[in-house]
């Protein structure tokens, strides 16, 4: 494995983990004892992998309940374009867009909807909201989401839902290979980005996840939990943005919170 490939493998097991190792009772039981969760919960910003993969946890009974997260912001495009021909030029959130891809395609009707969150922050605290307009109590929830922005949704949660089990279920997995000084994808998921974009995502993770004074932790923003940060992933990170062409994604002030 060439430095970068390790670079990049650190950057994505650390922002996108799975905490069960499939989507399915055994695994559930076997890590938290568990034979279904109180809620499942699809983001939108992931790619259409995410919505196999939550189709595969209805399809196994995973949860008592079960949403679709997502409004309109800067990853609403990207869905579109991944999105078969018939749903081009459709202006919508991704939770209508997504709960209609599973309904077509995998034959699941999803009701519970939350329809305008435009980023991490307002994913989660209208979520909750959501739970409790329709009266739903949990405990436990798993969330699936973009592989590089899991270790974030999961730590907004934890400001706002402390005492609750958050299990963990990035969209995808991925290695990546170098061939002459460029990387590209050993097998690509369903939708998977552009490498340019996936690797700006990823890069884009780990200033926000710091807990400083320009980070989203509780010593800086305050968007979300502490995260510990690993040196070996401060390394990576490092490595990458001075070898590599990976841009770190800026914020969009269009989708922030009002």
């Amino acid at each position: 494995m060439t430095r970068l490939e390790e670079a990049v493998k650190i950057l994505s097991a650390f922002c996108g983990p799975r905490d069960i190792e499939s989507l399915d009772a055994a695994s559930l039981q076997a890590s938290y004892g568990l034979d279904q969760v109180d809620v499942c919960v699809l983001f939108g910003g992931s790619i259409l992998e995410g919505a196999v993969q939550f189709a595969q946890a209805v399809n196994n009974g995973l949860a008592k309940h079960y949403v679709i997260v997502g409004g309109y912001g800067h990853t609403t495009q990207g869905l579109i374009d991944q999105l078969p021909a018939d749903f081009k030029g459709r202006k919508c959130s991704e939770a209508e867009l997504l709960a209609d891809y599973l309904d077509q395609y995998h034959g699941l009707k999803i009701d519970l909807l939350e329809t305008k969150s435009t980023n991490c922050g307002n994913n989660i605290t209208n979520l909750l909201e959501l739970l409790e307009q329709e009266e739903i109590e949990f405990e436990s929830i798993l969330l699936i989401q973009d592989a590089s922005m899991q270790k974030r949704m999961s730590a907004t949660l934890a400001k706002y839902a402390p005492a609750k089990l958050i299990i963990n279920y990035a969209a995808y997995q991925v290695d990546l290979h170098e061939k002459d000084s460029q990387l590209c994808y050993v097998q690509k998921p369903l939708g998977m980005w552009e490498i340019d974009r996936y690797l700006e995502l990823l890069m884009g993770e780990i200033p926000r996840l710091r807990d400083d004074e320009t980070g989203y932790g509780p010593a800086g923003q305050n968007f979300l939990a502490h995260v510990d940060i690993p040196d070996e992933v401060e390394d990576a990170f490092a490595y990458l943005l001075a070898n590599s062409q990976a841009q770190v994604r800026q914020a969009n002030s269009a989708y922030a919170s009002k």
